[in-house]
């Protein structure tokens, strides 16, 4: 990718040296619900998300952060992203007749405290529609080269994009209806329903990555590092990896197939139309 000495975002917060304890909190869509759709990129089950938890009484004592060069790099280059994923959906937005509200981005290192609760970078990144933020430790960036097989900018990229679909699905409603399943699904039902909800936050990336090549930084191999990132995090390859076999009723993320299918319709298509997954005969 071509990106440095393009424009940054302005809706970075950055969190890192802070530390982040503190109980579970409720969010606007309310309690649990949050956490389950607290939607980081890893694929884990809603017991690894709460492992990952701080369980202590208060936030931790601010410490000094020394950011190396390479951190630096990394987080500029996650503000130009995110920078160019708001300048992509303002426009989208504004063809359908409608706003686009952009999020903000918080760098954290170890541990923080969102509006869905406190988590550990063991969670991977994540969006909390409570407050509407992405949550990335740059860590991650290291462990999709070297534990996910997934490197390459443009796999970061993806990652950044995915969150963002996330937002683009609590402006356009749908986290809500993603809250009001969790009440009336049994948990096979509603792990069906969440992979939907994740395939279709991945055909947003795609539709980012359509716009991205247009912006004329994308280079010759980026869109095989994203489809390789989105076939990394697929759930039958992590059951794989973690346990040496699948469980199907698990999934809540999407196989590994799904994943880059979906990211890949959205690349083809650059826009909204096609990104119906809940009503998609075939995943």
């Amino acid at each position: 990718m071509q990106w440095k000495g393009r424009q940054g975002s302005s809706n970075v917060e950055d969190r890192r040296g802070m530390g982040g304890g503190g109980k579970l909190l409720g969010g606007g869509i309310g309690g649990l619900v949050l956490v389950l759709i607290m939607t980081f990129l890893g694929g884990g089950d809603l017991g690894s998300l709460l492992n990952g938890m701080g369980g202590g009484t208060g936030l931790q004592s601010p410490a000094p952060y020394q950011e190396t060069a390479e951190e630096q790099e990394l987080a500029d280059f996650v503000s130009v992203v995110l920078a160019d994923t708001e300048q992509v959906w303002s426009e989208i937005f504004r063809e359908q007749g409608l706003e686009y509200k952009e999020p903000t981005l918080v760098l954290y290192t170890g541990s923080v405290q969102s509006a869905c609760g406190s988590a550990s970078s063991a969670v991977g990144p994540f969006y909390c529609p409570g407050d509407q933020k992405l949550y990335i430790d740059l860590s991650f960036y290291q462990d999709l080269q070297t534990k996910f097989k997934a490197p390459g900018d443009f796999a970061m990229a993806y990652v950044v994009a995915h969150e963002v679909g996330h937002h683009v699905q609590t402006l356009l409603g749908q986290s809500d209806k993603l809250a009001a399943q969790r009440q009336r699904l049994n948990e096979k039902q509603f792990n069906q329903y969440q992979v939907r909800f994740e395939l279709q936050a991945d055909y947003y990336a795609g539709v980012f990555a359509h716009h991205a090549q247009g912006m004329g930084y994308l280079e010759e191999g980026d869109l095989e590092e994203a489809l390789n990132a989105a076939m990394a995090v697929g759930d039958d390859t992590i059951q794989k990896r973690s346990q040496g076999y699948v469980v199907p009723d698990s999934f809540t993320h999407g196989t590994s197939e799904q994943r880059k299918r979906w990211f890949y319709k959205g690349y083809e298509a650059g826009n909204l139309d096609k990104g119906d997954t809940f009503n998609a005969r075939n995943l």
